[in-house]
C-alpha cells in the first residue's frame, strides 16, 4: 500500500521515524495538502539531521530532500535501473505530471522481477552462412559475444525479466546448443528442445509445441542482441487486445544523391540527401496462444507469413515501438560492432 511511504508535510521527524519503521524500506515521501509529493526523506536524512542538533518533534520537512530524482508511468525498466545505479539510490518514486505518487520502483525488485506464466520460444536453429567460417563448427547463436554465446546472453536476459520456462528451437548442429544449456537448471529456468528435422522457418518451429499455453508466448530469434524491456512488452500486448504484437524499430536511411521529384514531366522541387525514417521488424513478437492453429504443421513457414494470414483473415496485428538497445548479429559486420569494433 503505497499510503505506507507517505506522509502530510505537517508531520514530524518522529512521524517519519514511525512511517519508515513500519514500511521497512528506509524511505518516506513528503506530500502537500494538494496531493503532490514535494521531498524525499531516508533514514540517512533523519539520522544526519538529528546528528546537527533538531529533536524528534521538529519538521519532516526540515530533513527532506526537495531535489529528488522520480520517472514518469513509461520508464521502460532498463531506464529505472540505469538510473538506480548510476546514482546510487535504492528507491525510485513513479510521479505523474500533476506531481502524485503512482508506485515506487525498489532496486532489489526491479533487480529481480517477479516471475511471469509466459513461455518464450527462441528460434535458435539457423545455419548463420553470412557469418561463414566461423559458423562451420558453431550455430549461429553459439557464437561468442563477450565471453558469452549470444543465445545464452538472450536466455539470461529472459531468465531476469521474470521468464522461466524457454523453449530452443533448435537444427543445425542442434546437439551443441543442447550440451551447452541442458535442461537449463543451471540459467535459472526450465529449458525443453524443438528439434526440426528440417529448416522450419522463424514460424514453422512453433507446431513443434506440444503444449497448450494459457498466456501470451514470446517469440524471438536466436541472433540477436537486445535490452527489450519483456514484461512491458508483454503487458502492451495485453493492453492492445491483439492477436499478435511485433517489436519494430525506428531505422533511418540517408539517400545518398540530390533526390528530384516532378509532377507533369516538371520539376516541382529538389530535396538533397533526404533521410528516410521507417520502422523495422525487430524480429520479437508476442503471440495469443490461440494463433497456434495457424501454424501449418511440418512445413517451412516464416513468422511474418503467420502475421500477414492473421491480418487477411481480420485479426489485429499490434505494434510495439522498441528503441531499446538491439543489434541483429547476422554479418561480420554485426559481430565486429557487437565486440565493440567498428
Amino acid at each position: 500500500m503505497l499510503s505506507k511511504f507517505v506522509i502530510p508535510e505537517t508531520a514530524t521527524i518522529r512521524d517519519a521515524m514511525s512511517a519508515i519503521n513500519d514500511n521497512f524500506r528506509e524511505v518516506v515521501l513528503v506530500q502537500n495538502g494538494a496531493g503532490a509529493i514535494i521531498g524525499v526523506i531516508t533514514d540517512g536524512d533523519i539520522r544526519r539531521g538529528l546528528l546537527a542538533g533538531l529533536s524528534m518533534e521538529a519538521s519532516a520537512a526540515s530533513v527532506m530532500s526537495r531535489k529528488f530524482i522520480s520517472v514518469g508511468q513509461g520508464a521502460a525498466r532498463a531506464e529505472v535501473i540505469d538510473l538506480m545505479k548510476a546514482l546510487r539510490i535504492r528507491q525510485l518514486p513513479i510521479i505523474t505530471s500533476a506531481g502524485s505518487l503512482l508506485g515506487i520502483h525498489f532496486l532489489e525488485e526491479i533487480i529481480t522481477p517477479a516471475t511471469v506464466d509466459n513461455i518464450a520460444v527462441i528460434m535458435a536453429g539457423g545455419r548463420g552462412s553470412r557469418l561463414r567460417p566461423i559458423t562451420e563448427k558453431c550455430p549461429k547463436p553459439m557464437v561468442p559475444v563477450a565471453g558469452r554465446p549470444i543465445l545464452e546472453w538472450i536466455v539470461l536476459h529472459l531468465v531476469g525479466s521474470g521468464i522461466r520456462r524457454i523453449f530452443l528451437a533448435i537444427n543445425y548442429l542442434g546437439h551443441i546448443v543442447e550440451e551447452h544449456f541442458g535442461d537449463g537448471t543451471r540459467f535459472g529456468c526450465r529449458i525443453d528442445y524443438l528439434r526440426e528435422d528440417k529448416e522450419l522457418g522463424t514460424g514453422g518451429a512453433l507446431g513443434l509445441l506440444r503444449i497448450t499455453p494459457e498466456e501470451p508466448i514470446l517469440v524471438l530469434n536466436g541472433d540477436q542482441l537486445t535490452r527489450i524491456d519483456v514484461q512491458r512488452f508483454i503487458e502492451r500486448h495485453r493492453e492492445s487486445g491483439a492477436a499478435a504484437t511485433m517489436a519494430v524499430g525506428s531505422y533511418q536511411h540517408e539517400v545518398p544523391f540530390g533526390v528530384v521529384h516532378e509532377a507533369g514531366g516538371y520539376v516541382t522541387h529538389l530535396e538533397e540527401k533526404p533521410s528516410l525514417t521507417m520502422l523495422v521488424n525487430r524480429g520479437m513478437y508476442v503471440l495469443e496462444p490461440s494463433v497456434l492453429s495457424a501454424v501449418p504443421p511440418d512445413t517451412f513457414f516464416p513468422i511474418t507469413e503467420l502475421f500477414e494470414r492473421l491480418i487477411q483473415s481480420g485479426r489485429s496485428v499490434a505494434v510495439y515501438l522498441s528503441d531499446e538497445d538491439w543489434l541483429d548479429v547476422a554479418r561480420p559486420a554485426d559481430l565486429r560492432k557487437a565486440h565493440g569494433l567498428s
